[in-house]
């Protein structure tokens, strides 16, 4: 059980930033590599000025930093464990999704 306000202040902000898609998939893009912003739109297939606002929220929340090169700004997650978490997360999604144990599960659109 979490009893420290920092243990649940860090959950709260990784949440916060997993609870929008365009965010999900930017920290999943920055877990195989660090990324430019210009690249990371393409990629993404969504407009700069949009990354830009997602990206400003991820380095609020902590998730993601910045390291200027030249005239640009690279992106990286904050810490490598983040990818990790990740890819747990998207494990035990999986595990959930193949194991409906709701039998209602498709007409009430839950599990």
């Amino acid at each position: 059980m979490l009893t420290l306000a920092a243990d649940i202040d860090v959950l709260a902000r990784f949440g916060r930033a997993l609870a929008d898609p365009i965010r999900c998939r930017i920290l999943l893009a920055l877990r195989t590599a660090p990324a430019y912003p210009a690249d990371l739109a393409d990629a993404l297939e969504i407009s700069r000025t949009r990354l830009s606002n997602h990206l400003a929220c991820l380095r609020d929340c902590g998730l993601v930093v910045t390291t200027p090169d030249g005239r640009r700004t690279r992106y990286e997650l904050a810490d490598e464990r983040l990818g990790h978490a990740l890819d747990d997360l998207l494990a035990a999604v999986i595990a959930v999704e193949a194991d409906k144990t709701c039998p209602d599960a498709d007409e009430k659109g839950c599990c």
